[in-house]
């Protein structure tokens, strides 16, 4: 099968607002949002205001703490290497487990030796503000890693020069592979409030500000194949990243000290091995000197790997661990022996390692999750998702009928299409495929139930309104990633205003209608699909690698047809369209993730009957 670019709705925002009194970042294309589905075109989120919800969020999670862990700690002295440098070398911690003898927590201490393989760089020549002054790093071509150090504020464009904002870029780049990085900058004297962002040049495709709560920053992200990009360390954004000068005025400025890593390390690596059941929940997070870790599972897979913590997304209901340099979820699939690998950093380090059952599981006896599909319009509070502006009135999915050349008479045949493959997506395939022998899940919907919204273990998918109606630029948006369904309460929206304009925008249904289209079914097979992808991430799934040869539900852009299951012969609702699943496949690269993510199994152990 020919390699194709695969995916939902493009995720991405593409202008940047920065905090008051910042200039707007030139449009680019920032980093995928795992929780968004974005159209190509312009949007005009805040992504300020997101970036300060989920701060806040996490700083939340970093202050809960685990009651009465067990205390492990590593084996290996410190200072050393070799004893559980690899995975056939894990240490097991054999107390660990959410069976009734078991803790099912544990506060994981160890030591990385430090790698003196990585060298250190001097500091930049000034001026290096733009992309076309980078300072060379090697990261990514001939350097593993590098360490380095700056001061903001001490260049043409500080405090001493013309005060527009001092910036410093370096160039990052990738060869015939993907190379996953991350960054992360110390301040020793604590007068500089950093800012991380990353370029092509383009425009801007990521940042980060104020990690953990602290001054200093921490990124991680995938480069390409073949691509070249640039970091940048500063107190704010430049309005142009090609033009030195651009900046807004000066912030905070002072020293800094910076590390940029690429995939493992080349020196110490720790690794722990440990027992779970099937549905078992695990999170991990790691704070001090470790910034990678990575989940095995029983045959030597990778199946999560993080160098960053994206908690500030997870349900606010769930219990996982958060508020580290690095923090992994995941669904064990079945029963097993798993590892967890310690795999960057130096020095002491402290990991919150934890495992939970599911959280309908832990509902009363007897009692079954329930997804509401509400086709009627609903009155929403969009403060929810992070990026709207209140109580919002949605309008139904009637309203868009006459955009897609469909009559009241067709409503019923409609709203028929797009439950069935809800159903089929979410109960069928869970039940054939899945591993959970206590899957239980009830979709209701508006048109033949009575609204159960508000009531306990009930969550929504509101099928309807627009992006005018919500103030979110975007087609689909989730509440939460909840790994476990922790969040048995909440609500996802599909928006149906772009996905019902005139043929011609790829992410049109229109553009796919032609000769022989059976419009209603390819209509409502596409939109449940898109419901279906949103019920996914408050089921636990995160986005899946939407350039490899495997489509999947959980993909996030790229090629909407994909998602609208369109044929080769490039028509919906014809012979030749395939059916969409939910499937395991690798984790989109482009969030800064590694690993394989089995998202059937994700979704199928979030819907358990209460026992």
């Amino acid at each position: 099968m020919a390699k194709r670019v695969l995916g939902v709705l493009t995720t991405v925002l593409l202008t940047a607002a920065l905090v008051s009194g910042q200039a707007t970042a030139a449009p680019g294309r920032i980093r995928p949002d795992p929780l968004l589905m974005f159209p190509q075109r312009p949007a005009t989120t805040d992504r300020a205001a997101v970036l300060r919800d989920r701060a806040a969020k996490t700083q939340a999670r970093t202050r809960s703490s685990a009651q009465n862990p067990l205390p492990y700690k590593e084996k290996e002295p410190p200072g050393t290497s070799g004893a559980n440098d690899s995975l056939a070398k894990a240490e097991h911690i054999a107390g660990f487990g959410t069976q009734r003898a078991k803790n099912s927590k544990v506060r994981l201490t160890g030591d990385l030796k430090p790698d003196a393989s990585i060298p250190t760089l001097p500091p930049a020549a000034e001026p290096s503000d733009a992309i076309g002054l980078a300072s060379e790093t090697g990261v990514g071509a001939e350097r593993r890693a590098i360490r380095t150090s700056g001061v903001i504020g001490d260049g043409p464009y500080g405090s001493a020069g013309d005060g527009t904002g001092d910036f410093d870029f370096y160039r990052l780049s990738a060869g015939a592979a993907p190379v996953t990085f991350s960054a992360r900058t110390l301040t020793p004297t604590g007068e500089l409030d950093t800012f991380l962002a990353l370029f092509d040049k383009d425009g801007l495709w990521a940042l980060n500000d104020n990690a953990g709560g602290s001054t200093d920053s921490r990124l991680s992200f995938t480069i390409p194949p073949g691509r070249e990009f640039f970091l940048m360390v500063g107190s704010g954004l430049p309005a142009d990243h090609t033009k030195p000068g651009t900046g807004g005025g000066i912030r905070t400025e002072g020293p800094y000290e910076l590390a940029i890593t690429s995939g493992k390390s080349g020196g110490d690596l720790d690794y722990y091995s440990f027992d779970l059941r099937a549905g078992d929940v695990l999170g991990a997070s790691v704070a001090g000197g470790g910034t990678r870790l990575a989940v095995y599972d029983p045959a030597g897979r990778e199946v999560f790997g993080s160098s960053q913590d994206l908690t500030s997304i997870f349900s606010t209901a769930s219990p996982m661990p958060g508020g580290g340099n690095a923090v992994v979820d995941f669904v064990a699939p079945r029963e097993g022996r798993y590892r967890l690998g310690v795999e960057a950093g130096e020095g002491a380090y402290d990991i919150k390692l934890e495992a939970f059952r599911p959280g309908t599981e832990t509902a009363p006896r007897g009692s079954v999750p329930t997804i509401f599909l509400d086709f009627d319009g609903a009155r929403v509070n969009t403060s929810i998702f992070g990026t709207g502006g209140g109580i919002r009135d949605l309008s139904p999915l009637s309203a868009f009928l006459p955009r897609w050349g469909l009559t009241d008479r067709d409503e019923r045949a409609l709203t028929d299409a797009i439950i069935a493959t809800v159903k089929e997506n979410l109960e069928r395939d869970l039940v054939a495929k899945g591993t959970n022998p206590r899957f239980a899940l009830r979709v209701l919907n508006s048109r033949d139930h009575a609204d159960p919204w508000g009531q306990p273990n009930v969550s929504r998918v509101v099928v309807g309104g627009t992006t005018l109606e919500t103030g979110i630029q975007t087609i689909g948006i989730a509440q939460s990633i909840d790994a476990g369904n922790f969040g048995k309460e909440e609500t996802a929206l599909v928006l149906l205003d772009e996905i019902s304009q005139p043929a011609g925008p790829v992410w049109s249904l229109n553009t796919y209608v032609g000769p022989g289209s059976d419009k209603i079914a390819f209509i409502g097979r596409a939109v449940g699909n898109i419901t279906s992808h949103e019920a996914g991430h408050m089921s636990g799934s995160w986005h899946t690698d939407l350039t490899n040869a495997v489509p999947g539900i959980m993909d996030p852009g790229g090629n909407p047809a994909v998602m609208f299951a369109v044929g080769p012969d490039g028509r919906g609702g014809t012979a030749d369209d395939p059916d969409l699943d939910l499937v395991e496949e690798g984790i989109s690269p482009s969030e800064g993730f590694t690993g394989t993510e089995d998202t059937l199994n994700r979704s199928a152990w979030a819907f358990v009957r209460g026992a």
